[in-house]
């Protein structure tokens, strides 16, 4: 369904074009599950802006971002605000900074809606409460007048989640959709995640720092690092017998206890590492 080609993204610098992604190539296809990890500055998340057409203006690009044959980069922003929400869907990394602090809850997942499709404002509303239960927000009814400030960050997650959802996309980014929660509401966000992508035939793409997310919740698993793509395959190949030294350093840097999770080769990888 999708098919990156190639893909290079720079910024001008007083020295010359900064490349933040250097000639990279992944695809995913329909239901499947791709993870993309590295370290903070590897190119994840630019990738992932790149996907939806949420690059800066100063960026430049070369290469191909296809969605079932139409290429993203070549679209104008009239196409690119069609294409958002309803072909691709994308969960920001901090949702206290994605989410309107002036709108509650229920407005914001119904705004996409109401700008979509043809429907009023209490349809959308009540499209909008079913979403917040589909993700398991507690007391839905009440929670879909709350400000974004009265939420716990978990909440939060999952109304991001909900927007995301709303007008039913082809394809859903998550970008680091754990970061900054605790351990618990990091298990239940994934588990929202695996249930939505069983259920609805999603594509997922899931950016993350943590190994341990990328492996319970991905099919595919793309390495980058530095901007480029250091290693790419099956999730339990790239983390049980990984190629390339960069891919044996990350899963080095994990606690022993997180390695034993990925088991024997891995460890010994990461003892091979330098």
């Amino acid at each position: 369904m999708l098919a990156i080609r190639n893909l290079s993204i720079a910024f001008p610098g007083p020295a010359g074009p900064a490349r933040v992604v250097d000639d990279v190539s992944v695809a995913v296809g329909r239901g499947e599950s791709l993870g993309i990890v590295g370290e903070s500055g590897s190119g994840k998340s630019m990738l992932s802006l790149a996907t939806i057409g949420l690059l800066p203006g100063s960026a430049r690009t070369s290469g191909e971002i296809l969605l079932d044959g139409k290429d993203i980069l070549r679209l104008r922003e009239r196409e690119l605000c069609s294409l958002r929400g309803r072909r691709i869907g994308m969960i920001f990394q901090e949702p206290m900074t994605a989410l309107n602090p002036a709108m509650t809850a229920g407005q914001q997942i119904a705004e996409g809606i109401r700008l979509h499709r043809t429907v009023g404002r209490s349809e959308a509303r009540a499209e909008a409460l079913r979403l917040l239960d589909r993700v398991r927000i507690p007391d839905p009814a009440r929670r879909i007048d709350s400000y974004p400030h009265e939420m716990s960050g978990g909440q939060r997650q999952r109304v991001g989640i909900a927007i995301a959802l709303a007008l039913k996309p082809d394809l859903l980014i998550a970008d680091e959709p754990t970061t900054a929660l605790d351990v618990t509401v990091q298990k239940e966000i994934l588990d929202i995640l695996d249930e939505l992508v069983a259920d609805l035939g999603l594509s997922l793409i899931l950016i993350s720092h943590d190994l341990g997310v990328i492996a319970r919740s991905t099919d595919r698993t793309l390495v980058m690092c530095r901007g480029r793509a250091v290693e790419e395959g099956p999730t339990e190949t790239v983390l049980r017998h990984p190629s390339a030294q960069y891919t044996r350093d990350l899963i080095a840097a994990l606690p022993r206890r997180a390695r034993a999770g990925l088991g024997d080769e891995a460890r010994h990888a990461a003892g091979g590492a330098r």
